[in-house]
């Protein structure tokens, strides 16, 4: 039997749909999702405090759930939950998981994966460059997308149907690329499981803290251990997710004999005394 080629371009619209539908169904922000199930706040980027609940990451947005009921006084009715749509995601200045906040199992559970970070398996290290691999080839995945589609629209009838399709297709296009998640940064892949001090943009000012870095997405940087206040003059120890448009890594924040990042004596062959 013989399929026509109109035939095979609508089995090709039909499959990348459905991987799209998929992709968006299934994708999470890596940071994000690392504070699932944790009490979190999330502070504005107009000081504005909202949240504190245990966080539901869904591809949709956040959702919050509240331990104890609160009231609205302006409906006077219950509030169980706080829902922050991804549509606001531009808002947020940080996610904040404050220690003082997790209970003894939630704390066993962050140093478990706070040693996984600083000696990470030989399983979770293939993983990882693995997935670096996918994230470096990303732009290639995208250009070669682009070129089939392309060559498919100056055939016959499908070209027809894919050319009336065209917008439809990019749109597909960019969200099977976007789910690779192509983020991949060689310097600060190094620089995981490192204590770090980087600058935060908040207001006016531009502040500095420190810790460890654990992760990093297109869209956030992940960090552990840093003495984190609101505004109160209270620093208290949290975990903080926050965006890449406002804050950077700036330094490595540990000795030279401490870090495996590297050598100093290789480093000293190139400095004159």
């Amino acid at each position: 039997m013989v399929i026509d080629s109109f035939t095979i371009t609508i089995v090709v619209i039909l499959t990348a749909a459905l991987i799209s539908a998929f992709s968006r169904r299934v994708k999470r922000d890596k940071c994000l999702y690392d504070f699932n199930n944790d009490p979190v706040i999330i502070e504005k980027i107009n000081g504005e405090i909202v949240g504190g609940g245990i966080l539901r990451v869904e591809n949709t947005g956040l959702e919050f759930i509240y331990a104890e009921e609160k009231k609205d006084n302006k409906t006077q009715s219950v509030l169980s939950s706080y829902i922050f749509y991804k549509y606001e995601y531009p808002q947020i200045q940080a996610l904040i998981r404050f220690h003082d906040k997790l209970s003894e199992e939630g704390k066993k559970a962050r140093e478990k994966e706070l040693r996984r970070t600083y000696n990470p398996s030989i399983f979770k290290k293939i993983k990882r460059k693995i997935q670096n691999f996918f994230k470096t080839i990303s732009d290639s995945l995208t250009e070669l997308a682009n070129a089939m589609v392309t060559h498919l629209q100056k055939s016959g009838a499908a070209g027809a149907l894919l050319k009336s399709q065209d917008k439809y297709l990019k749109q597909i296009n960019q969200n099977i690329i976007e789910s690779v998640g192509a983020a991949f940064d060689p310097i600060l892949e190094r620089y995981i499981g490192h204590k770090v001090v980087f600058e935060l943009i908040k207001g006016e000012n531009l502040e500095k803290y420190s810790g460890i870095l654990k992760e990093y997405t297109a869209n956030y940087i992940e960090i552990l251990d840093v003495y984190y206040d609101l505004n109160t003059g209270e620093k208290r120890k949290a975990d903080i997710i926050i965006p890449q448009k406002l804050g950077i890594i700036r330094h490595l924040g540990e000795k030279p004999e401490e870090t495996s990042i590297f050598s100093i004596k290789e480093l000293k062959k190139w400095i004159k005394k």
